[in-house]
């Protein structure tokens, strides 16, 4: 099948429509006024992230002389580029009117978030005591000068870009380096019911002649910029150095990148915005997008609450577990039956309490377990440390390069290494994303092992906003073949065979090709046939093509997919049997989940990889089966409410206009209606 654009939407371009459904988030007045200026920080956020990674690898390509179009699904990489800042360009505007409508109901509700210009002599006296006390001691303002080479810029740090016309005439420029180590906001004492916000970019513009009082100026004006870099690792081959020094490098390097993205107030003089751009080098070839008086607005998803319960979202109460105590030992329950814990629905405690047991159990000799990301302070990480100060052997494959991620990971490997665990980096070439734990426990004289698999990180703060599946096992089978995962890390010449779970790089296509060769049998003998998916992405190509092969053969397929959608559905004569939707709302999506129908016999599988080819080819994943027949259907519960959705869901089509999912049955909102169907079962 040729690629073309036809039949594949870019990766890039689909991600940028994912953004436009959390900016439609923002956009929603059905969502509580403060949630929807965080979404405003979100959807930044994302930005950011995106020129720093697929932006920049983009760049690259182009920059190689190579068109990129069989890479980048039918589209040449200098057009790409050009597209996505047109795209981009259009959104931030479409965020500014978004952000200009939140401020104005936020005033209907007695929050003002007022500028230098609208500061009371009250509110004079409150910030120049914060400047003073706060603010300045973190400043760092530099001074421009034509025989002085500009210092590099930071990574998406905010910077006033600041010009003084002196009593001279001449022109004197300075940028000031927004500190992060401030709050962005704030918080004016209040006046009655009424709440004031100053933004810390106007705290500095009201103390501009404060900063500035040693040069004879008779205008001053200051617009904020910002630049984003290549995010890309780059590993030095030094064999004297350590693997964790050559990411923590690589990380610190990253600093100092190529520019892909700069961003400036578009009221900017043209004669200021001509002099920054050519002291800092960019051209043409880099992403310039006009925007509004602030940025780095990822700082809104800390936006101050200031008591105001009503404009966020209900607070829900995680769940326990029916049948799984944080009470009783978790190994003696789910040695009889296995159990399924679904964050944010229920308790992250589950797997804290598992570790917890597991370092205190003097039966327990043995810990494994796979880190990705860690919460900033880790229980999982201190469950760990005391296992291993307790004389347990504990094994721990971290990723040093989970993106953005590599710093944190670094420190808590370091601490880990020296409380006596015993570290893994992976596996060259490989990412290690994977979830999984083991631990062996000696029973009557012989080990048995327990253990838990999932389809997220081990981290608690992330567990509050991120749908995750996490299953507790004690099959023996399942156990075995997770174990020999941990013998790949330490062994990796040598390719294990495993005879339940699904492994990348070497079987996931493989199998899921079988998984699905098996659905187009079926349908061709005329017997139910039919896949359900639920990813956070699917780009794969090849992926792409065998659902158009079971599409062809009349294999219904329902897609759930969060973020990046390569493949068009609803195209006759190639994917008219293929529905996708998305959902964005309260919580991340980050599930994956695997249905296959098997001649009314579903096959169900949980698993830490989306439909990617990094997580297929170029990653150490596992796909795990579900056995136990409750588990089975409370996940296809799961989807088909999933699949219900008439609220949040936005239809996957070829024009890519994120419209919703409308239709006259009763309102259903997935992630509020999971809670529910949980809270039922605790009842039944």
């Amino acid at each position: 099948m040729t690629k073309d654009q036809n039949i594949y939407i870019n990766r890039e371009l689909s991600w940028l429509q994912f953004n436009a459904r959390v900016l439609q988030e923002a956009n929603d007045e059905n969502i509580p006024l403060i949630e929807r200026i965080r979404f405003l920080g979100i959807f930044s956020n994302n930005l950011d992230e995106f020129f720093k990674v697929r932006y920049a690898t983009v760049k690259r390509i182009d920059e190689a002389g190579k068109g990129g179009r069989s890479e980048l699904g039918g589209i040449v990489a200098s057009e790409l580029l050009e597209k996505i800042t047109e795209v981009v360009i259009k959104q931030q505007s479409e965020s500014l009117d978004i952000l200009e409508d939140i401020q104005l109901k936020l005033r209907e509700e007695n929050i003002h978030i007022i500028n230098e210009n609208e500061i009371n002599a009250q509110q004079h006296n409150f910030l120049i005591d914060y400047f003073i006390e706060h603010v300045s001691p973190a400043l760092v303002t530099i001074i421009l000068n034509d025989d002085i080479k500009l210092p590099t810029l930071k990574d998406s740090a905010a910077y006033l870009a600041v010009k003084m016309v002196l009593h001279n005439s001449e022109k004197q420029y300075a940028l000031i380096e927004i500190p992060k180590t401030v709050d962005r906001f704030v918080v004016l004492p209040k006046v009655g019911d009424t709440n004031y916000i100053i933004m810390l970019d106007d705290l500095l513009r009201h103390c501009l002649k404060d900063i500035f009082n040693i040069f004879d100026y008779t205008s001053i004006s200051a617009h904020m910029i910002k630049i984003t870099r290549d995010a890309e690792l780059d590993f030095e081959s030094d064999f004297s150095k350590s693997f964790i020094d050559k990411i923590s490098d690589s990380v610190k390097h990253r600093q100092i990148g190529e520019p892909v993205r700069f961003v400036y107030d578009k009221t900017i003089n043209e004669e200021t915005l001509k002099y920054l751009m050519d002291k800092m080098g960019i051209d043409s070839n880099d992403s310039v997008i006009p925007g509004g008086r602030y940025h780095n607005r990822r700082d809104y998803m800390d936006f101050p609450s200031l008591g105001r319960t009503d404009l966020l979202y209900q607070k829900i109460d995680p769940l326990p577990v029916k049948g799984l105590s944080l009470q009783e030992s978790i190994f003696k329950t789910i040695a009889d039956k296995d159990y399924l814990l679904y964050t944010p629905f229920h308790t992250f405690s589950y797997i804290v309490k598992f570790l917890r047991e597991a370092a205190l159990d003097p039966q327990v000799k043995v810990i494994k377990i796979t880190i990705y990301r860690l919460a900033q302070i880790s229980h999982v990480a201190s469950s760990l440390i005391n296992a291993a100060k307790n004389g347990k052997k504990v094994t721990v494959s971290i990723e040093l390069q989970a993106r953005f991620d590599e710093q944190a990971n670094i420190d808590y490997a370091e601490q880990m290494e020296g409380d006596g665990i015993n570290l893994l980096f992976g596996v060259k070439g490989l990412k290690v994303h994977s979830k999984m734990c083991v631990i062996e426990r000696e029973e009557q004289g012989k080990i048995k092992r327990y253990g838990f698999v999932s389809t997220g990180n081990f981290n608690e703060s992330t567990a509050k906003i991120y749908t995750d599946f996490t299953l507790f096992t004690a099959n023996q089978k399942i156990l075995k073949d997770i174990n020999k995962v941990f013998n790949f890390f330490e062994t990796n010449y040598k390719i294990y065979r495993y005879k339940h779970i699904i492994t990348s790089p070497h079987y996931t296509k493989s199998k899921l090709f079988k998984l699905i060769d098996n659905e187009i049998e079926n349908v061709k003998q005329g017997k139910p046939a039919y896949m359900k998916l639920k990813l956070n992405s699917i780009s794969s190509y090849v992926m792409v093509d065998k659902l158009y092969e079971a599409s062809r053969a009349g294999v219904k397929i329902q897609m759930v997919v969060r973020g990046i959608c390569c493949l068009v559905p609803g195209i006759k004569g190639m994917s008219e049997n293929i529905e996708v939707i998305s959902i964005v709302g309260k919580f991340l999506e980050h599930t994956r989940l695997y249905v296959f129908c098997n001649n009314d016999d579903p096959q169900v599988y949980i698993s830490s990889a989306d439909w990617m080819t990094r997580n297929i080819e170029n990653r150490v994943e596992v796909t795990c089966p579900i056995y136990d027949e409750d588990i089975k259907q409370e996940l296809l519960d799961i989807f088909d409410i999933c699949w219900s959705d008439n609220v949040k869901a936005r239809i996957i089509n070829a024009t890519q206009d994120n419209t919703y999912k409308r239709n006259d049955l009763p309102k259903v909102r997935a992630q509020f209606a999971t809670y529910d169907y949980y809270l039922k079962k605790l009842q039944d």
